[in-house]
């Protein structure tokens, strides 16, 4: 899930997930992954954006998983935090959905939607997942990431959002919306 997880930012999941797949029927322990030529992980996961520094960062997060963590993921954000390639959403999906601990996981959906919405008025993900972790009560946490990312995905898109489509289209101050369907 880590690994996986770090290989799909900034890459559509139809292309992130064949490529993990083929990347941990060859490596498919942090130990093997840790000694692993960084040109042969290279060749696996070209097709992905960044590939030459998700190479450096997963290769280093399994020594760093082996080495630190007794060869366990760790599963408290602050210990996530610490792995190379690491940020807080990452964090955050590793948490809800290889822990089902409570997080709110923030993408560019999750963001763009909580600002849009009005939730958060916010510059960038992390102080998102602040704005969304003050205003939403901790059982709703590990749903958020998976709702708005459907709906940012289906209906309320960067450009040209369907509104009218939309479930919430009357409650929504639609900030920052230039154009819609």
């Amino acid at each position: 899930m880590l690994i996986a997880t770090i290989l799909s930012a900034r890459a559509k999941d139809e292309t992130t997930m064949p490529i993990a797949d083929e990347l941990f029927k060859k490596y498919p322990t942090p130990a093997k992954l840790s000694s692993a030529n960084p040109h042969a992980v290279k060749k696996i996961i070209r097709k992905i954006g960044f590939y030459n520094v998700k190479t450096k960062n997963i290769i280093a997060a399994s020594h760093m998983i082996l080495s630190e963590f007794h060869g366990k993921v760790p599963d408290t954000l602050e210990d996530l935090l610490k792995l190379p390639g690491v940020g807080r959403k990452v964090a955050g999906c590793v948490l809800v959905y290889a822990f089902d601990k409570d997080a709110i996981p923030v993408d560019t959906h999750v963001h763009r939607i909580s600002n849009r919405l009005g939730f958060c008025k916010t510059k960038n993900p992390d102080k998102t997942a602040d704005c969304l972790e003050k205003l939403f009560p901790k059982k709703y946490w590990k749903i958020i990431n998976d709702t708005l990312v459907h709906h940012g995905k289906t209906i309320c898109k960067p450009i040209t959002p369907s509104c009218s489509l939309c479930s919430v289209k009357n409650n929504c101050p639609k900030i920052g919306v230039q154009k819609q369907n």
